[in-house]
């Protein structure tokens, strides 16, 4: 056997009785359809259950899949001690994920567990499957923040696995759509969140799968969206399947979208291959871009390339302008792969000679030493889209009423911590959040007193 269903539902602590006291009333439709998957649960009598949780232990780089024989856990973190729960890890299923993974080179595996308590996005779930279907063992999957295309491939894994153990596997994707759809409700209003509610929810009617790919991250931050990774893991385990949707029901009573999902497998369809449709697709684009580019952001290019490649630091090349030769400046890198960031490296003031010799040292950083990210691979160049951005010297300023996200970068300095956010970025829409994030780099808390600068930039993409 193999992957005999896959659902996606929310995980609102509310629509426990339980907890919610009433107010789960207010979300009958999500309830309803959440008895319904239940039962549907119920009869497919997997032996395993498999669910991906935003609420799980999540790392940067690595996938956690929870260890051991047994867990529990209880909502006493939502004033509902008294309902709790019991599973059964399925330990001979997580092994070998993990062993799967480890081919595939994915860093997933049991390391690392900083809380074994069940997490309310995998209790939720929990509490309405166990009132039709007990005969199970679990596995529990915590999100990374490792690239969107990981995360189906780890999908891919699961599927293997459990055609290879001969298991039936439901995979149950937990995972709430936008926070953002109310000034009332918990995180306020954006129109990103109403916007990608929409477009996600259109996407997992019609088993869009590439659509869940495609989603800007940038967007997808505005909207503060929860479970899009956990549908994505979900979506990688019916590659190559034909499958049937059956969109049961949608809600944002509260500020915050609720969906519920089922798909059925129907049988193969080897044209349903979406990590590889969307990885040829960006390089497709990239590679478009890069035939518009101007020398600045070729330099750039040619500088990481020639260092992946060969290990060498490549040399100026005959017949750069003037403008990059003569002139001085603080230069800034920046490299993203399908629409996130993966690497960004500059400096505030000059300490080369001249702007392309910045370029030249600034992008071998980015892509090889910033602590963020594992330094960029040979076979990731193809996919990489590059801005470079030339800083004009910063000024000192008394207060943020002279800073402008758009036209102008701002540097935050307390003492020996100096933070520093570039103009124009996406996701940035305030002085406020600029400052904010500025200072989260830094390291600065908000008690402390600061001193700001602002600075213009021309970029280059």
């Amino acid at each position: 056997m193999a992957l005999v269903g896959a659902f996606i539902v929310p995980h609102p602590p509310l629509i426990v009785p339980e907890v919610g006291r009433g107010e789960e009333k207010k979300v009958s439709k999500t309830i309803h359809s959440y008895h319904e998957v239940a039962k549907r649960i119920a009869e497919l009598k997997p032996d395993t259950i498999i669910i991906t949780s935003p609420h799980s232990i999540m790392y940067s780089d690595y996938f956690h899949i929870s260890p051991g024989k047994k867990a529990k856990g209880d909502f006493d973190n939502f004033r509902a001690k008294e309902v709790s729960f019991h599973v059964d890890y399925d330990e001979e299923f997580v092994n070998s994920l993990e062993a799967c993974a480890e081919r595939d080179g994915i860093e997933a595996g049991t390391l690392g567990e900083k809380n074994p308590e069940l997490d309310h996005g995998t209790m939720v779930p929990l509490y309405f499957i166990n009132q039709y279907y007990q005969n199970y063992q679990l596995v529990r999957i915590g999100l990374s923040g490792l690239s969107l295309p990981l995360h189906y491939r780890l999908g891919k894994c699961i599927e293997k696995t459990a055609a290879k153990l001969d298991r039936r596997i439901v995979l149950v994707a937990s995972g709430d759509l936008s926070h953002k759809l109310k000034e009332e409700g918990p995180y306020g209003f954006a129109k990103e969140g109403v916007e990608f509610d929409e477009q996600i929810v259109q996407a997992m009617k019609e088993g869009d799968f590439l659509k869940f790919l495609e989603f800007n991250p940038d967007f997808c931050e505005s909207a503060a969206e929860c479970g899009l990774r956990s549908f994505i893991i979900m979506a990688g385990a019916l590659d190559k399947k034909a499958v049937r949707a059956d969109f049961l029901s949608y809600e944002g009573t509260f500020g915050v979208g609720y969906g519920v999902c089922e798909y059925q497998i129907i049988g193969d369809a080897p044209e349903r291959n979406f990590d590889e449709i969307f990885t040829a697709k960006q390089r497709d684009l990239a590679r478009e871009r890069q035939q518009h580019e101007d020398p600045y952001v070729h330099l750039a290019r040619h500088s990481l390339e020639t260092f992946i490649t060969s290990g060498k630091q490549a040399k100026l090349p005959e017949g750069l302008p003037e403008e990059m030769t003569k002139r001085r400046a603080g230069v800034f890198v920046s490299l993203k792969k399908h629409g996130s960031l993966r690497g960004c490296i500059g400096t505030i003031s000059p300490v080369t000679g001249s702007i392309a010799e910045e370029i030249l040292r600034n992008a071998v950083s980015a892509g090889d030493e910033d602590p963020r990210f594992p330094p960029v691979k040979e076979e990731e160049l193809d996919e990489l889209v590059y801005s470079v951005d030339v800083l004009s010297p910063a000024e000192k300023i008394q207060s943020m009423s002279e800073l402008n996200v758009e036209r102008y970068g701002v540097i935050v300095s307390a003492g020996r911590k100096r933070g520093l956010l570039l103009p124009n970025l996406e996701g940035v829409d305030t002085i406020e959040q600029q400052v904010a994030i500025a200072k989260k780099k830094a390291g600065i808390y908000d008690n402390e007193k600061v001193s700001l600068e602002r600075f213009e930039v021309v970029r280059h993409k």
